[in-house]
């Protein structure tokens, strides 16, 4: 398997490409906008074809890169059943799965950074956008976020996996790349609570600033980036 972990430093968000093998078909998660030519680049180096682009949720920092990939490479767009986005060619419901010459990946439905979310499961290692976070998890407070469901989606889906899962997240502002379900159940502050009760109270009160994009972004990535024609 081809596995590449791209970083946009403007947002801290993380890309990832992963490729059946060289020649072969590959997906894209969470392309960030202003790196098409880079995902090109690579596709071409390791001579793959890429089959899907898929969005974890939509985006408030950056704008998606998935139109504009659909565009250059035919590829299909995936996003939730429950995702308002009215470019996404493929609308994928809890457990459904995205295969590509042997290459597997589950979507999961882990609201409610937004009511939207997925994670993305392999077997070895999960992407799990804005939920999990390293040391962290995705705010609650905007996008139909809500802490009590966010709370199940953690523990009854995601920390349910095995410990050595590993965790690759959407974004990292610490410099860390990758973490395991293990550390995160261990390590990770917000996640040392006996109930949603105690999650909701952490999440609600964290105060944080409004996404600097949030009003060009989330608009834009309504329509897989494209602005309206």
């Amino acid at each position: 398997m081809i596995f590449e972990q791209h970083f946009d430093n403007e947002s801290s968000t993380y890309s990832y490409l992963i490729g059946s093998k060289p020649g072969g078909l590959a997906a894209l998660i969470d392309p960030v906008q202003g790196h098409e030519y880079l995902y090109l680049d690579r596709l071409k180096e390791h001579n793959l074809k890429l089959a899907f682009a898929l969005d974890t949720h939509t985006h408030a920092d950056h704008v998606t890169a998935i139109g504009e990939l659909r565009d250059r490479t035919g590829c299909i767009t995936v996003m939730s059943e429950y995702s308002k986005t009215d470019c996404v060619s493929r609308r994928v419901k809890n457990r459904e799965i995205i295969e590509f010459d042997g290459v597997k990946i589950t979507a999961i439905y882990t609201p409610v950074h937004t009511n939207e979310s997925l994670s993305y499961l392999m077997d070895d290692r999960v992407f799990t956008g804005d939920t999990l976070l390293i040391g962290g998890t995705g705010r609650t407070d905007f996008q139909n976020g809500n802490s009590y469901a966010q709370y199940d989606s953690l523990f009854k889906k995601l920390l349910a996996l095995p410990d050595e899962t590993l965790v690759y997240p959407g974004h990292d502002y610490n410099g860390n790349k990758a973490s395991t379900i293990g550390q995160e159940r261990s390590n990770n502050p917000r996640l040392q609570v006996n109930n949603a009760e105690e999650y909701a109270r952490i999440m609600n009160t964290l105060k944080l600033p409004t996404p600097k994009l949030m009003d060009i972004a989330v608009p834009l990535n309504l329509s897989c980036g494209k602005k309206a024609s």
